[in-house]
């Protein structure tokens, strides 16, 4: 690894974290109660949490992004760490569904093509 590639990896870890850093102020300023009640009362217990993570996921087919958004939730005080350890949990779990989803999929459209050619 030259001096080149190892500037280019600190310029971009920098312009991550800046980037994760104006989320989170811009969340803490445009978050309201509602946003903060309806987050608090989504992740209230565990299996909530956990139910919200694989929603979320399955909605939006990213367990990163996810757990960038519940990241960025824990950093502007709208969850507690405990919350979030659910809502990343269900995030993988999540994950998992969706890849499932995919593959029930698959083996009906393959099931057809093979009935279509009897």
């Amino acid at each position: 690894m030259d001096i080149l590639q190892v500037f280019t990896l600190l310029g971009a870890l920098g312009m991550f974290l800046y980037g994760m850093n104006l989320m989170s102020s811009g969340l803490q300023k445009a978050a309201g109660d509602r946003l903060r009640g309806f987050l608090s009362a989504m992740t209230s217990n565990p299996l909530k949490g956990v139910l919200t993570g694989v929603g979320v996921t399955s909605i939006i087919q990213s367990s990163s992004a996810t757990t960038v958004m519940v990241v960025s939730f824990v950093n502007a005080g709208l969850l507690t760490l405990t919350q979030a350890i659910g809502v990343i949990m269900g995030a993988n779990i999540g994950t998992c569904h969706s890849l499932d989803v995919v593959r029930i999929s698959f083996l009906q459209l393959k099931e057809g093509q093979a009935q279509e050619c009897r």
